[in-house]
Formats: C-alpha cells, sequence, structure tokens
C-alpha cells in the first residue's frame, strides 16, 4: 500500500483516542511525528514517531504529507494556515474554527494551494447516527415532521480546562464542543434551514463558558429540528427522536467507541472491533401499507471511526470523495455563529 506519513499536533486526549490508534493500525498510514511540548508520553506506543516541541518546528519535516490538527480551537486558525502553507494536507478538529471568518480563509487557502482540508467529524461514523440515516431512508415513517436530537451529559462540575469553559474563550462551551457534532448531523440529514432559534447560556453561572443549548431549525415543508444539550442530565433522554406522518422512531445514544478506546482497545483495520450489544437500542412505531401498526425494537450496526480515515486514505490514492470536506462545513459554523447571534437577540433569524 501506498504510505501516507502524517503529523500529529498534540498528544492530548484527542490525539491519543481519536487518531493515534487510528493511524497506528490503518496500513496505510505512518504517524511519523508528533507535537508534545514538554512531555514524551507517545513514545510507550509510538516509538518511531520524532517528537518535536512545536508545530512550526514539526511542519519543517518535508516528509510529512498529512498533519492532524488537534490542538485547542482557539489555535486550529493559526495552525492550518501554518501547514497549509507549508505544502501539507490538513485533518483538523472540530468545530473547524472559532467563527465562519476564519473558515472561509482557511477554506480559499486551501483552494489555492491545491490541498485538502477535512473537518474530523467522527460522529457521522457513530453506531446510532448510522442507525437514523438508515430509518430515515428507508421511508417507513413518511414526510419527516419534527426531530430531536440530544447530547446531553452529566458534569456538573467545571472541568477546569479554560479553552473549554472560560467565557473569554472565543468558541469555548458546549455550542462549539457538542453543537458542532448535533448541527452536522442536523444538516447531513435534512440539508441547511431557513431559519433558526437558538437559546444558549451557562447553566454553571455566567463565569463558566455555556453549557446548555437548545436550537430550533425551521425547514421547508413545516419541518421542525431541535437540537438540545445539558450538563444537568442525570437520567439519559433518546438521543434522536424521528417523528413523521407514518410512525416514529426513538434511537438511544449507544455508540461505545470512545469509552471503549479510552479502555484500552485496539482499532482493528479492515473489520468490527467494537464490543457487540446486549440488547436493543431503538424503537420503531409506524402504520405500514395496510394502515396496521407495527411497533418493534430495534439494534444498529457498529459504527467504526477507522472508515473516516479509511475514505482519507481512498481520497489521497485514488482519488475518491473526501470525507467532511472544509467547505462543506462552513455551512455548520454558519448556524453556530447565527445561534449565538439569536440566542443574544432572543429572536428568530432567518438565513434566507
Amino acid at each position: 500500500m501506498q504510505l501516507i506519513k502524517v503529523g500529529l499536533c498534540a498528544f492530548g486526549m484527542s490525539g491519543k483516542i481519536f487518531h493515534a490508534p487510528f493511524l497506528k493500525e490503518h496500513p496505510g498510514f505512518f504517524m511519523s511525528a508528533v507535537v508534545e511540548r514538554s512531555k514524551e508520553a507517545s513514545k510507550e506506543k509510538y516509538p518511531d514517531a520524532i517528537i518535536y516541541r512545536s508545530v512550526e518546528e514539526m511542519l519543517q519535516n518535508s516528509d510529512i504529507e498529512l498533519v492532524v490538527v488537534n490542538t485547542p480551537v482557539q489555535t486550529h486558525f493559526e495552525y492550518v494556515k501554518m501547514a497549509l502553507e507549508a505544502g501539507k494536507n490538513v485533518i483538523v478538529e472540530k468545530p473547524f474554527t472559532v467563527n465562519v471568518s476564519e473558515a472561509e480563509q482557511l477554506v480559499k487557502l486551501a483552494e489555492e494551494k491545491g490541498l485538502f482540508l477535512s473537518v474530523y467529524q467522527n460522529r457521522r461514523f457513530d453506531r446510532d447516527y448510522l442507525q437514523i440515516q438508515k430509518i430515515i431512508s428507508e421511508k417507513k415513517l413518511g414526510d419527516i415532521k419534527e426531530v430531536e436530537i440530544r447530547f446531553d451529559r452529566f458534569r456538573t462540575e467545571p472541568s477546569g480546562k479554560s479553552h473549554k469553559e472560560n467565557p473569554q474563550e472565543m468558541a469555548s462551551g458546549s455550542l462549539h464542543d457538542l453543537g458542532a457534532h448535533l448541527v452536522d448531523q442536523a444538516v447531513q440529514l435534512f440539508g441547511f434551514p431557513e431559519k433558526l432559534f437558538a437559546d444558549v447560556f451557562s447553566m454553571k453561572g455566567i463565569e463558566f463558558a455555556n453549557d446548555y443549548f437548545e436550537i430550533l431549525l425551521y425547514y421547508k415543508n413545516d419541518l421542525r429540528v431541535r437540537l438540545k444539550s445539558s450538563v444537568f442530565t442525570k437520567e439519559a433522554h433518546y438521543a434522536y427522536a424521528v417523528h413523521g406522518e407514518k410512525g416514529s422512531f426513538l434511537q438511544e445514544r449507544t455508540d461505545n467507541q470512545e469509552n471503549e478506546l479510552v479502555a484500552g482497545a485496539i482499532p482493528t483495520y479492515g473489520e468490527e472491533w467494537t464490543q457487540p450489544l446486549k440488547e436493543a437500542d431503538g424503537i420503531l412505531n409506524f402504520l405500514n401499507e395496510k394502515k396496521e401498526t407495527e411497533r418493534s425494537f430495534t439494534s444498529s450496526e457498529p459504527g467504526n471511526y477507522m472508515n473516516y480515515y479509511q475514505h482519507i486514505y481512498e481520497h489521497v490514492v485514488f482519488g475518491y470523495y473526501l470525507p467532511s470536506p472544509a467547505g462543506e462545513v462552513i455551512q455548520n459554523m454558519k448556524i453556530i455563529d447565527t445561534a449565538m447571534e439569536s440566542s443574544d437577540a432572543q429572536k428568530v433569524i432567518s438565513f434566507i
């Protein structure tokens, strides 16, 4: 296989969990460099990777073809720009940048340089989201009328991470963090909305960045999509609720890849590597062609973040489609920016 040499910009949780294991296990990639400013934590599992003390220093390595920018979002614009100017293709962690303006500048630069820029929207490869795609595509629910997508947690204590919880830091808070996933999934499923209304604030108090949001997306044909997240949710809601003219589907958030990776699981290339479900995780209730009610419990198929890197590899080697290209993800940034504006003004804002 053609080998793609990769440089990783950080070795915190994102690097250890979401990127390095997949780069190591995929035979088409070689993690040849990693930035660790003071430690050498990567040496144990990735002894062949050169440790650099800065992103600037790593970018001088001419062998590196692909750079993964997995640093705090406040640094994304600077590091992605530096990598593109150094002639490297780039994968950048969500939420891409702190605002639309920065995102547009980077997309333009990548196009000028003839390089690709992809945003790591890994939750497109979650089992629960893939199940929602499947159910909607089967059209058993008829025309979709109302959807709710949630990503809740019970984290009432501060994490101590300034770039995520300091309200003075741009793009800190749940809206840019978890909202980047929910907005992306809504756009993937239903396209760009006509208008929105949002409520964004901090349940922990004004000294912390937002930890709660609710966004109502308005679509043509009277479709309403609600995106919601709270850190004060001890008892889980259904992560997805889809209601149509012929029935409803409820789906739990059951993808466990992150937890399994944290526990030390190795993502095997070319096969399923996650633990199987022990019980059903969805409820399908609809009227069949005879207008009789059919109600059943459903089980989602395994998700796999390795598929993201497989798509990246196929794009580089075979010219196949690029997963979550940055130009596409700009529309997500527009929704996030507008949600903040709507919440501040307490009004519906139209995109038309």
